[in-house]
């Protein structure tokens, strides 16, 4: 059973205000019904609780079998001389619950939160879908916490005749027909409606620097140091012949002479350049001019190297490019050691004079040199400096543009620090060898920008907060930078405990997201979503009614997020109560697919937590005692880390199912 609308899917019908306040986030107290005092199976934190450590008191209805349905008692006798009497309040309809007599068979606690929310970034910033629903008028904010007044706006609370608009959110009084307020939306002057529940307002000025889309450059950054001559066979030998071996830059040369060919035949008017790093970087461009060599003390200058790939010279089309490009390609060789830093923020800064290029970093080894490196080539060089790959990553992100990293199997090339460039960016982190990094190069010259610059705002009203984010207020601000088609985006939100009765008697609970996005022509957007939940005082959820698609995602989705951030303990509790709620769900609702593709990321994810808390178990039980989460983990094997950065970005199988569709049509 699927609650979709508007691209923001919920994974419950209803919102669950109501928990247990000092329980154990593993647990339920032993007083509840249904709770278990076995202390086997509520083992205590060894931290202190915080705000964000509430259980919520949901059980979960798991019905084992089909039974006979019960005989209801007789209706009582209609009576028509007198009306019924009025509720006190309105009252919101229950949630799905189970077929009648079946209430208390194999009732379970629910240690996960259900109130969790997808948003599919992906399709909301293509506005090519949403033409019906633009707006000239700018939107009405709220004076304090910034809420956009909307159809749910006038349903909720209607303008009066002082022209006051209550905000839902937070409670505050705008008035509406000030001579500020009047001047800058001369609409409300007119009395018209208030806009709808997704309005799209566009701003028709352009940005000066506007481009045609297919001016957005390609920089492929290929690593040609002495490591990359590591040769692997390809094909076996036998009595006639000898066996095949390729080495690592032969199957990268292959490849990008497949992509150029590509680029050629799909898009004839894309840039495209060439950047190769060894012991110095070389930038070769499109391959008709001279190339340039940066090396020795410049390779520690961020601002010349930063300088150095921004005033480069403009690439020519690939239409134009390819005989040049692929003569460059023919002749690359390897030695020397590895300069992955300074050339990948060449490569960057190349990037940058076209919002929406891409970057394809493709190496075989750890940074060594100059900036960015990760291990000591000498025993006078730098200190390591991973912190730098998160810097590379925001000026990417800034200038709107995406980075992807891959590297060969079987070395250990630091891919949890490098990967930030391709995880902050919205790029692809993999490991390839010589028979995938083709097919690896095309999937990530397939990956298109729909939008940059994107900032999501989540608003609910005063009380409610988001568990695992810095601040307990009710609005969350995430900054997502590049969106590519099919990104998806998970949250989770709780009620307080000193609001939960309050909020039990609501009828409905507003949510509203706005989204702040360029286009890929340049135009600012602003998308405004906005939604009513019903709400259920009931602490009885049935599992086959909650959306495990939601669910899933969003476990993939945190679970990797808290790991990367050293919090390991905290993700380990997610993904056990997560793995639970899941198995409820596919009994009351099998779906083979789904069970198996979130079921393989949750049992992958435990085995990493695993592995990081028995090598590192003092230390890490220490700083989750003592420490503020924000230290990142760093010592993740490269394998490891791939997958704990694909599954932050992890996408739903309809989802995935959906961009499969459109890429064939």
């Amino acid at each position: 059973m699927s609650f979709f609308y508007d691209q923001m899917e919920f994974a419950c019908s209803h919102i669950v205000c109501n928990w247990t306040s000092g329980t154990m986030v593993t647990g339920l107290s032993s007083s509840l019904p249904g709770a278990t005092s076995d202390p086997t199976t509520c083992p205590p934190l060894p931290r202190p609780r915080s705000v964000c450590d509430h259980d919520y008191d949901n059980r979960i209805s798991v019905i084992p079998k089909a039974a006979r349905a019960l005989v209801p008692p007789p209706v009582p006798p209609r009576h028509f001389d007198s009306p019924a009497p009025k509720q006190p309040h309105a009252t919101s309809d229950p949630p799905p619950v189970p077929p009648r007599g079946m209430e208390g068979s194999g009732e379970s606690p629910i240690k996960a939160n259900v109130n969790v929310l997808l948003i599919n970034v992906g399709q909301l910033v293509d506005i090519s879908k949403a033409s019906g629903i633009q707006s000239n008028q700018k939107p009405v904010y709220c004076e304090r916490c910034r809420a956009v007044m909307s159809a749910v706006s006038n349903s909720q609370n209607r303008q009066n005749t002082n022209g006051v608009w209550c905000c839902e959110f937070c409670g505050t009084e705008n008035h509406l027909s000030g001579p500020g307020m009047l001047s800058r939306h001369p609409h409300l002057l007119l009395q018209r409606p208030c806009p709808g529940r997704d309005v799209l307002y566009v701003n028709e000025e352009l940005d000066a620097d506007y481009e045609n889309l297919e001016d957005m450059l390609v920089v492929f950054c290929v690593d040609v140091s002495g490591s990359m001559s590591v040769t692997s066979e390809i094909a076996p030998g036998n009595a006639m012949r000898s066996p095949t071996y390729v080495s690592r830059l032969q199957g990268v040369q292959d490849a990008l002479h497949k992509a150029l060919s590509s680029l050629l035949q799909k898009s004839p008017h894309r840039r495209v350049a060439l950047v190769t790093f060894n012991d110095e970087v070389t930038v070769y461009g499109d391959g008709t001019a001279v190339p340039v060599t940066v090396k020795d003390w410049a390779l520690l200058d961020y601002d010349h190297l930063r300088e150095r790939g921004e005033t480069h010279s403009t690439p020519h089309c690939i239409a134009e490019s390819l005989p040049s490009l692929t003569k460059r390609v023919k002749e690359l060789r390897e030695h020397g050691a590895t300069a992955l830093g300074p050339a990948a923020l060449v490569s960057v800064a190349m990037a940058s004079q076209y919002p929406g290029s891409k970057v394809i970093i493709c190496t075989d080894g750890c940074a060594n040199i100059g900036l960015g490196q990760l291990e000591q080539e000498q025993s006078h060089s730098p200190a390591p400096s991973p912190y730098f790959y998160s810097q590379l990553a925001n000026y990417a992100t800034e200038k709107g543009v995406i980075v992807s990293v891959m590297t060969f199997e079987g070395e250990d090339c630091r891919l949890a620090e490098v990967g930030r460039l391709a995880d902050l960016t919205g790029g692809r982190v993999n490991i390839v060898n010589i028979g995938t990094v083709a097919t690896e190069i095309q999937s990530a010259l397939a990956d298109n920008i729909m939008a940059t610059g994107v900032m999501a705002t989540l608003l609910a009203p005063d009380g409610v907060y988001f568990p695992f984010e810095d601040d307990e207020a009710h609005k969350l601000l995430r900054e997502i930078g590049n969106v590519t088609e099919g990104f998806e985006i998970t949250f989770q939100f709780a009620v307080k405990p000193d609001q939960v009765e309050s909020f039990q008697r609501r009828d409905r609970i507003p949510f509203q997201l706005q989204l702040d996005f360029r286009t890929r022509d340049l135009q600012k957007v602003t998308r405004v979503i906005t939604q009513q939940r019903r709400v259920t005082t009931s602490s009885w959820v049935w599992a086959g009614s909650l959306n495990m698609g939601v669910l899933g995602v969003h476990c993939a989705q945190l679970c990797a997020r808290l790991t990367m951030e050293g919090r390991v303990l905290e993700a380990q509790n997610q993904l056990r109560a997560q793995q639970d709620l899941l198995k409820d769900i596919s009994k009351q609702r099998p779906s083979p697919r789904e069970e198996s593709v979130y079921g393989n990321w949750i049992n992958t994810m435990s085995m990493i937590c695993e592995d990081l808390t028995t090598d590192n178990k003092e230390s890490r039980e220490t700083k989750d005692l003592h420490d503020p989460p924000s230290s990142p983990v760093t010592d993740l094997s490269d394998e490891a880390a791939k997958v704990v950065y694909q599954m932050k970005r992890a996408k739903s199988v309809a989802s995935t199912k959906r961009t499969a569709e459109a890429s064939k049509s």
